[in-house]
């Protein structure tokens, strides 16, 4: 049953402001914070180690840990979790908490799930751990596993205000929710799960015609309920896209890219894996005996044994709901006990801004985390914006992606000073592209790469392999942008805020653009920034086939 506060939060999620926590609680919030989330799971232990960032907020995977103990292989012909899963789960905390403690965290927050949830003998469990472990294990409902999923990939991954499941695949249940980005709409949880699935109804192997064709109504049957009350939750008009998290997507969207692509892609978190890739891996691997699973690449032998019902519980859940593909979330649960922390310590304030601005902060982060000098950045970005709107029409018809993706750039075109000063443009594609710039896709990150490459020194060149690499539409886009982020450069040349604001005018006739500035000192010439400016434009008109003078408001 689940208790009357956490049913309220399971409807709002709320966060006391920090006006309303204690004088010593604001104090002990100021600095960064390590905090270890572990997950103890049917069939995994999970756990991330984070630094949090309060004046963000955000926080940042400093460690992972992850050991399959099969809680859910319970004692035969009982509902009891068997002496030697309980073992293997006292085993993996034990190491979970000397990497913890390793790392100084300040606080360890554990959960446990289905098959502690359901076993007649998991409070037993739960004490034991706290007698040899010394951790305190939360056991949390379905639902409230649902919520916290859902505050996970938000962490993770922007949703723009349209309609998204989510479904989670778990070893003993699996979640589905829908959302916007804001308070949920719906949250369900599902005694359905690969772990269950396959000690329940697996006995051949390979897994023959007639148990597959089981297999499938019973998931069917199962999720009809939750499939059903999720999708009169949206309107008419709405369409519905759907995100996956858990071990088993992952592991799909692995083997799907493989065979199409015939490599692992670089970054699986928002890889996208469509049904029919999905239903033609899930055919091959019903027709595998457990050994030909095992040969597979990136599939543990774990996985392995139970593969063939996750990729069931997932397709027919991807054919209830009506979608043709899925992107991969690599943010789940643990993530979400970490924004839960936050939320109920007062770090994040706006119930919902953690969402809102999932982009916005994983950017700052990257700014706070190379040390880049936030008045200046913010200043560039400011004028690259201006410069950008201004132009909007006139000289180009890039829209409000291209308009963020620039700001990212902006903000972190000298990001490159943490590795080095001389050719720091060139450190700072390199940081850009390997950063961890959540809620961005891999093309996105690329392009924010190769335009804070450009803010400087040569101008985008095929002889240069990351621009070459690009589509010709991203070429135009990082040629166009990168030259009006060297204009903005150039207005803070001194990183003084001498330049407060400008004005332009064009005539198409003359191909000719006037820049007018406005100092922010009466008699301030700005020599320096209008010099830098002028030293700088030669990209920007190249780009726009026009002339560009720069001088003071009259």
């Amino acid at each position: 049953m689940v208790d009357s506060a956490t049913a309220r939060l399971g409807q709002m999620v709320y966060a006391p402001s920090l006006s309303e926590t204690s004088v010593e609680l604001r104090q002990l919030l100021q600095g960064e914070r390590i905090l270890a989330a572990i997950d103890v799971g049917t069939n995994s232990v999970h756990m991330v180690v984070v630094k949090i960032q309060p004046e963000l907020p955000a926080f940042t995977i400093i460690g992972r840990e992850k050991d399959t103990v099969r809680l859910g292989n319970f004692r035969p012909g009982t509902n009891c979790l068997s002496d030697e899963a309980m073992a293997r789960g006292i085993a993996a905390l034990k190491r979970c908490k000397q990497i913890a403690d390793s790392h100084h965290a300040d606080d360890i927050v554990t959960v446990a799930t289905s098959a502690t949830r359901e076993a007649s003998n998991g409070q037993l469990f739960i004490e034991r751990v706290k007698q040899e472990v010394g951790l305190d294990i939360s056991l949390i409902s379905g639902l409230e596993e649902a919520r916290r999923i859902y505050l996970g990939v938000l962490s993770g991954m922007e949703l723009h205000g349209k309609p998204h499941a989510i479904i989670d695949i778990g070893g003993g249940s699996t979640e589905l929710i829908l959302g916007t980005g804001e308070r949920h709409r719906f949250l369900s949880s599902t005694k359905v799960g690969a772990v269950r699935l396959n000690a329940q109804m697996v006995t051949t192997n390979p897994i023959s015609h007639e148990e597959f064709l089981q297999l499938q109504a019973y998931v069917r049957g199962r999720l009809e309920p939750s499939v059903d009350e999720l999708k009169a939750k949206l309107s008419a008009e709405e369409s519905l896209a759907l995100v996956g998290t858990s071990g088993t997507v992952e592991s799909l969207a692995m083997l799907t890219a493989i065979e199409k692509l015939g490599t692992v892609p670089a970054r699986i978190n928002g890889y996208t894996m469509t049904l029919a890739e999905l239903e033609r891996c899930t055919q091959k691997l019903r027709r595998m005996s457990f050994s030909g699973r095992l040969k597979l690449p990136e599939i543990s032998t774990r996985r392995a044994e139970i593969i063939v019902p996750g990729a069931v519980i997932l397709q027919e859940a991807m054919r209830m709901l009506g979608v043709d593909r899925i992107t991969v979330c690599e943010h789940a649960l643990r993530e979400g006990l970490v924004v839960d922390w936050m939320l109920t310590h007062g770090l994040i304030e706006d119930r919902m801004q953690y969402q809102q601005s999932v982009r916005e902060r994983s950017v700052m982060k990257a700014a706070h985390k190379y040390r880049v000098d936030k008045p200046h950045s913010e200043l560039v970005a400011k004028f690259a914006l201006d410069l950008f709107d201004q132009t909007r029409g006139l000289l180009h018809e890039w829209g409000p992606l291209e308009r963020e993706i620039l700001w990212a750039a902006a903000m972190l075109h000298n990001c490159g000073h943490f590795v080095s000063h001389g050719s720091h443009h060139k450190h700072s594609y390199y940081l850009i592209r390997n950063g961890e710039l959540l809620g961005f896709t891999s093309i996105e990150i690329e392009l924010i790469a190769n335009l804070a490459r450009y803010h400087r020194k040569s101008s985008p060149k095929l002889k240069h392999d990351p621009y070459k690499a690009l589509t010709k539409t991203s070429r135009k886009i990082v040629s166009q942008l990168s030259s009006m982020l060297r204009v903005a450069v150039g207005l803070d040349r001194r990183r003084l805020g001498a330049i407060a604001s400008f004005q332009t005018s064009y005539d198409p006739q003359t191909h000719r653009m006037t820049l007018r500035f406005t100092p922010a000192r009466t008699n301030e010439k700005c020599e320096l920034e209008v010099w830098s400016v002028n030293d700088k434009k030669a990209c920007f008109e190249q780009e726009f086939d026009l002339k560009l003078e720069i001088h003071p408001a009259s």
